[in-house]
């Protein structure tokens, strides 16, 4: 991708106060004050202008009413260069992607007309110069002729559009189905259907097909269209699924998703059947956008508690990556209603309204006709204001713009009729034959009369129940540099928490706090209207639609080079048909398995109780494994180790009947294939922790539904993993911060998994673990020494010194031998290695173990004879780890296992 200053080609600020400078230094602009705004603001000075929002404007308003001077045709989507900036570089390419384009397609008598459409997500980006931007979507209009299809798409490439051919029934299941009847309402707070049945169920599940369908055709022409080096940008619900689709497709393209809409807590979202499939396809994604931080805070939840992945500051990590979760409020073109008041026609229309409403204070209401709304919350207010007041009856008047919405929908028709019923019962209690103190518009307002409406305004009065944002009160605040009126704000809406300090921020469901708040924004004195205007009006001219997108690209550029450069330390994929080859062709093998997620049953999210959490708790030995681990224990060739922090029980439960060498907690205990077992425990270990700090462990067992205790001989562990996750760290911190305090004077280790608090004795590790097993095997075994390893696990972090504990660490050019008298506790690798030079530093690299045999005195014997490409360390289910391989799942465990026992069988 071409550099610019919101993309860097190499690096990330390498620490938050550095991309805190940055982005500072990148926002700086001159910014007028609220006095300056509409008296020295000149033509030249403003940018090109902005769509109108999505909550102010409806069908039916032409193109010149709506954008006297959008992109002309002269901007074409044609597939010609990019245009240059300025100093001759070339703009990067962005292709903006959302259910609706910016543009709706009329078919006339012989050609295509186009109507701006009724705002969008997509506006927002209309202002980014530092691009060259394609907008992606459906054009409003069905058309299945491929000769109209090709005509359609020649008009909207003259205005930088690409438009999406969806087939109608389908685009019926998946926008007024799915979308619309199931998403929408869920991320509003309003709940799933309520309607059950076979045929309901059926149904339900053809608009989810249909919504994937939908999806899948739009990645199809987002990748047609998709050049090297494009930022692909996908807007709101209705396209969760084209992250996935289009990271399946080419996962080195950038991809961001931006919801326009709140996002609901996980409580809400779980009630949704396919939900997780939602989440899945989402973490596909670079960077996910959401307006506020409760919404941001909610998909984290929602992804932790539902998917159980791990989240931090930055983000969620997923499949080995971290998809980025980010706050970006979203702002308007203040510029443009800036240069609207100046034009006569918007000065006409101050002058009408000011002559028209002289003598009465304005309060206005610019809404969509929707549910979320609180239209009817906002009359009876407004109604309980009147009645408290009733000296002003005819010195106030509310003037209510409510856009019609979906007209053929039952649950509108009837919130219509609702409206209705109370604007006539108002009017006609408190109205006069000469004045109403209600106005009420069902048809949206041509832009500057709007404009006019602003700047007249005393009282802005926003009651929305649920809003993603609400720009209507941006708007309002823009076009209030001479009145300064007082904005009335719904704390439910999303811009309360970017203009809640200067505004009156009301809960709408309290009628009579609704009420009372209209009383006091009319008599707030001009000082204070003044201090509150001024903080509203900074934040609208600073966090502009223009700003908000340059922060979403420069984050997402971000976090994809922060992502490249995080996994060089990720393991690669195990190369499975090098590991199988240079098995067969090896005398002496060892392989060496953890037990958890790596031999044990396999278990569905972490979501699930009942059965699947008794299963995973149980570790019982995966089904599909018996058979093979039979035919590799009896190979002659090869030694299995499992090696597990379990007790030695839960070892014998599982492995009885198998002849291979068990390792419980951690290498503390051994079972040779004989079947006996002995201890490593040295003499002089000190244990007394155990029974101070166990009913710390109790105690937080006790208090924390649905976490576990384990009480091991060497170890404690307490696990969280199928508590309420947020719940659950909040005691984990508790819990360290107790031990931390507890036993800084004891001998042990604390240790913090994913989900997990353990506290050992210190050098109780898998690798010293190993170190013991290596001289029994020694002891015990052929004196054959073992010239291949394949070493699996899903281990902690304390316990990842088993992969290096084969890793030759340094070249030498002499051999060096050290040997040790006595099993040492914990094991020191490199104290028992002799590292023999064979000519090479790489692949020529040998490692010899000597370990001293239990019993018998001073006696050695090599034990080891590996070569660097006989040695398999790979990890299952870790992004970050010390082994050299990765595996998927323990299903992929299985496929190798079973890989092994039939290539061993063939040969």
């Amino acid at each position: 991708m071409s550099d610019n200053k919101y993309k860097s080609s190499s690096s990330v600020p390498s620490n938050p106060t550095e991309k805190l400078l940055r982005d500072t230094q990148l926002s700086k602009g001159s910014k007028p004050s609220s006095n300056e705004a509409s008296d020295t603001k000149s033509v030249s000075e403003i940018s090109e202008l902005q769509l109108p929002s999505m909550e102010r404007l409806g069908p039916g308003t032409s193109r010149d009413e709506k954008y006297p001077e959008g992109p002309s045709s002269s901007q074409s989507c044609s597939n010609e260069s990019q245009k240059p900036q300025e100093g001759g570089a070339l703009k990067p390419r962005m292709l903006v992607v959302s259910n609706r384009l910016p543009f709706t397609a009329v078919r006339t008598e012989d050609t295509w007309s186009l109507d701006i459409s009724a705002g969008g997500p997509v506006t927002a980006l209309l202002g980014l110069k530092e691009f060259e931007v394609r907008y992606v979507g459906w054009a409003g209009i069905h058309v299945s002729d491929e000769a109209e299809q090709k005509s359609l798409t020649e008009v909207l490439t003259e205005k930088r559009c690409i438009p999406v051919f969806v087939d109608e029934v389908i685009f019926n299941r998946y926008y007024n189905g799915y979308c619309n009847n199931i998403l929408w309402p869920l991320f509003h707070y309003l709940g799933s259907s309520q309607e059950d049945g076979p045929a309901t169920t059926i149904y339900y599940q053809s608009q989810f097909d249909a919504y994937k369908e939908a999806n899948q055709i739009f990645a199809d022409v987002v990748i047609k269209h998709y050049k090297e080096g494009d930022v692909v940008c996908c807007h709101d619900y209705h396209l969760m699924f084209l992250p996935k689709y289009l990271k399946e497709h080419n996962s080195q393209m950038e991809v961001g998703w931006f919801l326009n809409t709140p996002f609901p807590p996980s409580e809400a979202h779980r009630t949704l059947p396919s939900g997780s499939e939602l989440l899945h396809a989402l973490l596909s994604a670079d960077l996910l956008g959401f307006h506020t931080f409760d919404y941001a805070r909610h998909f984290v939840s929602t992804c932790t508690r539902i998917l159980g992945v791990e989240a931090s500051p930055a983000g969620i990590e997923y499949q080995g990556r971290l998809t980025r979760v980010a706050v970006f409020p979203m702002g308007i073109d203040s510029d443009r209603f800036f240069r609207a008041l100046e034009t006569p026609k918007v000065r006409e229309c101050i002058k009408e309204f000011t002559e028209k409403y002289s003598g009465r204070k304005v309060i206005l209401g610019v809404d969509r006709l929707d549910m979320v709304k609180g239209i009817p919350q906002k009359l009876l207010a407004f109604e309980k204001f009147l009645e408290d007041n009733k000296d002003l009856c005819d010195k106030v008047v509310l003037l209510q713009i409510a856009v019609p919405r979906r007209t053929d929908i039952p649950e509108y028709q009837k919130l219509a009729s609702k409206v209705h019923t109370l604007v006539g019962r108002i009017n006609g209690k408190f109205g006069t034959l000469s004045k109403v103190p209600l106005i009420h518009l069902d048809q949206p307002l041509k832009f500057h009369t709007l404009c006019a409406l602003y700047a007249v305004t005393d009282v802005a009065l926003i009651t929305s129940l649920r809003d993603g944002m609400n720009l209507v009160s941006y708007e309002f605040v823009a076009c209030q540099g001479s009145k300064k009126g007082v904005l009335v704000l719904s704390e439910f809406a999303g811009a309360a928490q970017s203009l809640g300090a200067g505004a009156i921020l009301i809960n709408p469901w309290d009628i009579a706090e609704v009420a009372s708040s209209i009383g006091r924004a009319l008599n707030l004195k001009d000082d204070e209207r003044r201090k509150r205007h001024e903080l509203n009006f900074q934040q609208v001219i600073t966090h502009t639609s223009q700003k908000w997108a340059e922060a979403f690209v420069r984050e997402l550029g971000d976090a994809v080079i922060a992502d490249q450069q995080r996994i060089k330390g990720v393991p690669l994929a195990l190369p499975v048909t090098d590991a199988i080859e240079h098995y067969l062709q090896s005398n002496n093998r060892l392989l060496v398995l953890g037990l958890n997620a790596v031999l044990t049953e396999p278990v569905d999210t972490p979501d699930r109780r009942g059965e699947d959490q008794i299963r995973e708790v149980e570790l019982k030995l995966n089904p599909d494994l018996k058979s093979t681990l039979m035919e590799l224990c009896c190979d002659p060739k090869t030694t299995i180790v499992v090696l597990s922090g379990s007790n030695k029980f839960v070892l014998d439960n599982n492995f009885c009947e198998y002849k291979m060498w068990l390792a419980a907690e951690n290498g503390i205990f051994l079972r040779s294939p004989t079947g006996k077992w002995m201890t490593t425990i040295p003499e002089n270990l000190n244990l007394d922790w155990i029974d101070c700090i166990k009913p710390v462990f109790e105690y937080f067992t006790e208090r924390t539904p649905q976490s576990q205790f384990e009480l091991r001989n060497t170890s404690l562990v307490w696990n969280y993993k199928y508590a309420d996750v947020e719940f659950g760290r909040v005691q984990a911190i508790d819990l360290l911060q107790n031990l931390c305090s507890g036993l800084s004077n004891a001998h042990v280790d604390v240790i913090q998994g994913s989900r997990s608090v353990e506290v050992r004795a210190v050098g109780v590790t898998k690798g010293a673990g190993i170190h013991r097993i290596l001289g029994e095997i020694a002891y015990n075994s052929d004196p054959t020494q073992i010239d291949y390893i394949l070493c699996i696990g899903h281990f902690l972090g304390k316990d990842e010194d088993l992969y290096t504990y084969f890793e030759p660490e340094i070249p030498v050019e002499t051999p060096i031998t050290k040997t040790t008298e006595a099993i040492k506790f914990p094991g020191d690798r490199m104290s028992d290695l002799k590292l023999q030079n064979s000519g090479s530093v790489s692949k020529a690299s040998h490692v010899t173990s000597e370990q001293p045999l239990p019993n018998s005195g001073n006696k050695t014997c090599n034990v080891l004879d590996l070569k660097v490409e006989n040695y398999f360390p790979c990890t299952v289910d870790r992004t970050h780890s010390r082994a050299r391989y990765s595996l998927g799942s323990s299903d992929d465990v299985v496929s190798l296992l079973k890989a092994l026992a039939a290539a061993s069988s063939s040969s």
